[in-house]
């Protein structure tokens, strides 16, 4: 038996460029499956690669991405709206900076910004029906996070403001996911609301355990915050349907730990890495996910702050293809086993 988990696949939001083969979903593809990606994970929200208008009501479309994917053996294992979904909730706190994620014209004006965002995330679940997707991945958005850490304290009921707001928004939403046959897996990170178990499931309860909210896993998130990141699957399992393989490393010093002190990337306590240069378990990530029956695709999402992005995707894909485990089709022990006999049975136990 071939392992549950499917891969290597590649995240393409941070390759697309304006130069080839990096400006096209044809060449980017080939690029791709050159180095050994068998899936590709798609940004919804980028015209280079994407048509998110054409995709949500031409399935003609939908069938000529897929031929393109298929010409190289490369299979589309979701569409992420990370971007879009962002912006179903804006602290004000974050106005301008999340202006960037939305089209120029609706800058400046948040409520036309946000049904903006709600409609293109709706056309993600009517894309990936197209597309015969069974999930799609991004973020929550942050209406909390400003207020994280407790000081001054939180007025009572702020938080349970902030999730009853956040479910108000994205229940309608999900409910339009169940309706096209399509899961929803939120990237657990911060930044997001919903970043952290805890966190996660304040959103499900709110949201009256909507079975289409789903989870994106990312060890990486975790070990920065110094999770116990293979718990985290322990307990969530039956709600992973997504998976970013994505390394990171936890130095603390003297002078700085989790919040890094402002630090810019480099110089964090906490930094994203290439694939094996961090310090997530990936063994036994890849066991516990096998163990469960997890049967998504690996997907390398790459950031690091010292490594070239193409190095890292050329050593990404055979990472992950190490990592994938054949599962055995019988006990390591049954060589001594005999058949079952009732009456042996009991009388080894005296009756």
């Amino acid at each position: 038996m071939t392992s549950s988990i499917k891969g290597p696949a590649l995240f393409l939001a941070q390759f697309l460029g304006d130069e080839a083969p990096f400006n096209s979903l044809p060449a980017i593809v080939e690029w791709a499956a050159g180095l050994g990606y068998k899936g590709v994970q798609i940004p919804s929200w980028d015209a280079r690669v994407f048509d998110l208008e054409k995709a949500a009501s031409s399935k003609a479309y939908c069938d000529e991405i897929k031929e393109i994917c298929a010409k190289h053996d490369v299979t589309i294992t979701e569409l992420s709206c990370h971007l879009q979904g962002q912006l179903i909730a804006v602290n004000p706190a974050y106005d301008t900076a999340f202006d960037a994620f939305a089209p120029e014209h609706l800058h400046g004006n948040p409520d036309a910004r946000q049904a903006w965002a709600v409609d293109q995330v709706i056309k993600v679940a009517q894309a990936s029906k197209n597309l015969g997707l069974k999930g799609a991945v991004g973020f929550t958005g942050s209406l909390a996070f400003p207020y994280v850490y407790p000081w001054p304290q939180r007025p009572a009921g702020l938080i349970e403001e902030a999730f009853g707001e956040l479910a108000r928004r994205w229940k309608p939403i999900l409910d339009i996911y169940d309706e096209a046959g399509v899961d929803l897996g939120f990237e657990i990170h911060p930044g997001e609301d919903v970043f952290d178990g805890t966190t996660f499931e304040r959103f499900l309860a709110a949201l009256d355990n909507h079975p289409r909210c789903k989870i994106t896993y990312d060890p990486s998130h975790f070990l920065l915050q110094q999770m116990d990141y293979l718990a985290f699957i322990d307990i969530y399992h039956d709600r992973i349907s997504a998976f970013h393989v994505k390394d990171a490393e936890f130095n603390p010093t003297g002078k700085q730990g989790v919040y890094s002190g402002y630090a810019d990337w480099t110089d964090r306590a906490g930094r994203f890495r290439s694939l094996g240069d961090g310090q997530v378990d990936f063994k036994g990530i890849f066991s516990k996910l096998t163990q469960y029956g997890f049967d998504g695709w690996a997907v390398l999402e790459w950031e690091c702050c010292l490594k070239h992005p193409e190095q890292g995707a050329a050593e990404g894909a055979p990472f992950i293809a190490d990592h994938l485990i054949r599962q055995t089709e019988r006990a390591f022990d049954d060589f001594a086993g005999g058949k079952s006999d009732p009456v042996a049975l009991r009388k080894m136990m005296g009756f």
